[in-house]
């Protein structure tokens, strides 16, 4: 007799296990034994319907390969950043309807019911701490982290007390040649500096709780 909840929440769990399984298939090939866990977020929210979101994510990345359409080449035809592109397949950024074409023109083969979610269902901006055991991932998250302070005094020095937003925010992955011959990487962050305010009482417009 276990509650209907229990079982619908393992039921799910269990429908998403399938669908992450079959996409490592697709990635590495053959037949794993279980869904890659590095790859892939199994969170699921109550106000967010994960299964359908991740049964389109996974239709739409199977687009993108058939196309042999790289994420530059995707982005250049949308008018955004590379990484915006690869955010808005992968389900972490919303579609507007501007661009809704451009990716229909792009990717023909994505469907109507597709394109219509990625416009009308909001993200879920959120990762799986597994993803920091991935190298390539977590070297970025180290780059940062190590150079925070640095990073920091700088932003400090040269815009004030504030933070950089990463809602306002462009990210843009490159590469260039080093003097060596070697390829290197180059990721711009380009976000609005936000300045902390002084928080005074006469510009605060919201009731007072004390009243």
């Amino acid at each position: 007799n276990k509650d209907w909840r229990t079982i619908e929440s393992q039921d799910q769990g269990s429908r998403i296990d399938n669908v992450l399984l079959k996409i490592s298939e697709s990635i590495i090939g053959g037949k794993p034994k279980k869904a890659i866990p590095q790859l892939f977020s199994r969170k699921t929210y109550s106000s967010v319907n994960a299964i359908s979101i991740s049964d389109r994510v996974s239709r739409v990345l199977a687009v993108k390969a058939n196309s042999n359409l790289s994420y530059d080449e995707i982005a250049k035809k949308l008018g955004v950043t590379n990484v915006y592109a690869a955010q808005l397949l992968m389900g972490q950024a919303k579609l507007t309807p501007q661009t809704a074409q451009k990716l229909k023109d792009t990717l023909p083969e994505i469907s109507d019911d597709d394109i219509d979610s990625m416009q009308k269902d909001f993200p879920m901006r959120s990762f799986d701490e597994e993803i920091l055991k991935e190298p390539n991932v977590y070297r970025t998250y180290e780059a940062i982290t190590h150079n925070g302070e640095a990073i920091k005094a700088i932003i400090n020095e040269q815009c004030g007390d504030g933070i950089m937003s990463a809602i306002d925010f462009y990210m843009d992955v490159g590469t260039t040649t080093g003097k060596n011959g070697e390829k290197r990487v180059v990721i711009s962050f380009n976000g609005k500096f936000l300045p902390f305010i002084e928080q005074t009482a006469e510009d605060n417009g919201a009731p007072s709780p004390r009243e």
